[in-house]
């Protein structure tokens, strides 16, 4: 009996599948968006645009690096990172910032450089990502569900 035990941990353990892999995630819900954004300096008509789009978000993995590739009918972005190193980003607003990816679990924490900084924590299960964005006092969250 503890020989299965054995099996069924090691296999478990082994598996190394993420709840996100293999599964792209679309935007269906947005709560206090337009604010992050203003916080952010985005403009009017860049903030239009952003309310109106629902992108959809994919992580993938590749050894030690990650790509996390957001697209929309708007405008798409690619972003190539490896865990706790800094690198250039152009924001999907136009701003360049230098950012900083690192995963908790099923969190992936997105520290944007920038004045002013911000955070996004996008949190990944089974069905959904709920991204989380915060500037200066101004939280807004992202709620995305798994394409079929």
């Amino acid at each position: 009996m503890n020989s299965i035990i054995a099996v069924l941990f090691l296999a478990a353990v082994t598996s190394g599948a993420e709840v996100w892999e293999g599964k792209k995630y679309k935007n269906t819900e947005s709560k206090n968006f337009d604010e992050y954004m203003k916080e952010l300096g985005v403009g009017y008509f860049t903030r239009t645009i952003g309310n109106s789009v629902q992108p959809t978000v994919e992580l993938k993995k590749h050894g030690d690096k990650y790509t996390l590739l957001t697209t929309s009918s708007f405008k798409n972005s690619e972003l190539n990172f490896e865990l706790g190193k800094e690198f250039e980003e152009e924001t999907l607003d136009g701003r360049k910032v230098k950012s900083v990816m690192t995963l908790e679990g099923n969190k992936l924490i997105h520290k944007q450089g920038g004045k002013p900084p911000s955070t996004i924590t996008r949190e990944f299960k089974d069905n959904e990502m709920i991204a989380t964005m915060t500037v200066k006092k101004v939280t807004a969250t992202r709620k995305y569900v798994v394409e079929h």
